[in-house]
């Protein structure tokens, strides 16, 4: 049986919402039966549902063995980014059983393409040390340009 790769639709919600949950789980040491907060869970749901973002599923027959997401923001337009739209790629999971198999690579390069697709003229991350080579081959460079206020 192949590997199957689709753009999430709606009544993907469920699987989606699992494998986001199994990611955080993994990348976070977790533990697998670490119980998320209700509103942390209802709030991902709302967001796959509403939120401005593309998801990418790989699938092994019926089981969600990859989860890729890419999330859209648009500001003021300046030279460097004369649209204004810009993306945050994230999300990218793949089942430890299915490593190495370029599902991460296939399902970053969908979402790359939907973004440009898009009008979108820079894609940010947030990568873990194991994640960088990956997106390194997908074109990515590492930066240092900006600082973050969290409140």
């Amino acid at each position: 049986m192949e590997l199957e790769y689709r753009f999430a639709a709606a009544d993907d919600i469920e699987n989606l919402v699992q494998i986001r949950l199994e990611m955080l789980r993994v990348v976070n040491d977790l533990g697998p039966n670490y119980v998320f907060d209700n509103d942390f869970v209802r709030s991902n749901r709302e967001y796959f549902l509403n939120g401005d973002q593309i998801s990418v599923l790989a699938s092994h027959g019926a089981k969600i063995v990859g989860c890729a997401s890419i999330c859209f923001i648009e500001i003021m337009p300046t030279f460097a980014h004369p649209t204004g739209k810009r993306a945050h790629l994230m999300n990218v999971y793949t089942d430890s059983a299915y490593h190495r198999q370029g599902i991460a690579f296939t399902m970053t390069n969908m979402l790359i393409e939907a973004a440009w697709k898009r009008g979108v003229t820079e894609i940010s991350l947030d990568a873990t040390e194991s994640g960088r080579a990956l997106y390194r081959k997908c074109g990515f460079k590492d930066s240092d340009e900006c600082m973050v206020l969290v409140r």
